[in-house]
């Protein structure tokens, strides 16, 4: 069984703290286009929610990865994507390498104060002519005596006008791209560092999303996370809990919204009889919901893999697609219910519809997705047993 009764404790304690510190707060956040990031991480990182599976040295409680998991599946109960999101950057994709690889030196200045909630982290990997194609990065840090010096840019960086330091996969080679990276802390006071904008996007309105130049920026090398040219491979582990986090967070807002409609249509009326009364409505939701359990299934399945040590890359990425095209289809579908009222912005399925189209998206887009599973199968043109 992947929950205990002390999962449940914490569970409860989480969800005690999302109604009474984010849920009443979100639509001011979205409305503000931002969250107080280092204000709700503090008090986050008081309560031990920031290091559940961090090591104990460094300030988390060195549980295994079942307890981030059912974190992320309660902060899918927070009624936006965006902040669940920024808190899982900080928690489950800019330290999970960091936490496994980086030296204690290197820990203690960046791991131990994000597991407190006082730096806000942030992940850089995206750029503008390299999103899913990771391999491609062209920002480069230059070896310099003790220092690299970093020159380039990244895009679409959750929390990045808010953070206090990346965790940046930079070119620190000329080798082959698969082993010519490596991932650095970088302090985002460094001279150098310019957040040039906030973007303004569909949805994740809570979420700030920067775009991050950086010239000529120095920092030591022992900022580096573990060793020289090992970077896109800590990245690609590091991507295994991410994709998996992205997965989990879903669930309870795919709850949230098929609940949410069911009441709407149950008690709006059409032609005589309430919307919820037609069968392609109750039919429709009934589905909904057996794909959501599904969905769950495969990510418990994922997750009791990773906490026995297996390679969970296929399950993680099947999980990732699934989630993406699931909330595709599920808001899409829950939105058409809620007619006119669907279209507003003030109702909770217009906010859902935007905000689970990034799951498509970020960490990987679903053709990507396609793509590594195609490869492990020996499907894919080039690989091993396709033909």
């Amino acid at each position: 069984m992947l929950f205990t009764a002390d999962h449940d404790d914490i569970r409860r304690s989480l969800q005690k703290f999302i109604a009474n510190e984010i849920n009443p707060h979100v639509d001011d956040w979205e409305r503000a286009d931002i969250f107080p990031a280092h204000e709700l991480f503090k008090k986050m990182g008081s309560l031990g929610f920031l290091g559940l599976n961090k090591p104990v040295e460094f300030g988390g409680s060195d549980l295994d990865y079942s307890y981030a998991l059912m974190m992320a599946e309660e902060l899918g109960a927070i009624t936006c994507g965006g902040v669940p999101m920024a808190i899982g950057v900080q928690t489950d994709m800019a330290t999970p390498a960091l936490a496994r690889f980086g030296s204690d030196e290197v820990r203690r200045e960046f791991l131990a104060p994000s597991v407190s909630g006082d730096f806000v982290a942030c992940i850089g990997v995206s750029e503008p002519g390299a999103g899913s194609d990771v391999a491609s990065i062209k920002t480069q840090a230059r070896s310099d005596g003790d220092d690299y010096v970093i020159n380039g840019g990244k895009m679409w960086i959750t929390n990045g006008t808010q953070a206090d330091w990346i965790c940046l996969l930079a070119n620190t080679g000329d080798g082959p791209v698969h082993r010519n990276k490596s991932l650095i802390c970088v302090p985002m006071k460094s001279k150098g560092v310019n957040v040039a904008r906030k973007l303004d996007k569909m949805g994740m309105r809570s979420s700030d999303t920067a775009q991050i130049f950086f010239d000529e920026v120095r920092v030591p090398k022992r900022n580096r996370i573990g060793e020289e040219g090992k970077g896109f491979t800590y990245q690609m582990i590091q991507f295994q809990e991410e994709r998996l986090w992205g997965a989990a967070a879903c669930l309870k807002s795919h709850e949230y919204i098929i609940n949410e409609t069911i009441e709407y249509t149950r008690n709006r009326k059409a032609f005589g009889q309430s919307i919820l009364d037609n069968q392609v409505v109750h039919f429709k939701l009934a589905e909904m919901q057996t794909e959501v359990e599904l969905l769950r299934a495969l990510i418990y399945r994922a997750a009791e893999q990773l906490v026995a040590g297996e390679d969970v890359t296929k399950l993680a990425t099947m999980a990732k697609l699934k989630a993406g095209r699931l909330g595709r289809e599920l808001t899409d579908a829950c939105l058409q219910y809620w007619g006119g009222m669907g279209f507003t912005n003030e109702t909770p399925v217009s906010r859902a519809y935007r905000d689970s189209r990034l799951t498509s998206i970020g960490g990987g887009a679903d053709e990507v997705m396609l793509m590594v599973l195609c490869k492990m199968m020996g499907t894919l043109p080039g690989s091993k047993g396709s033909s």
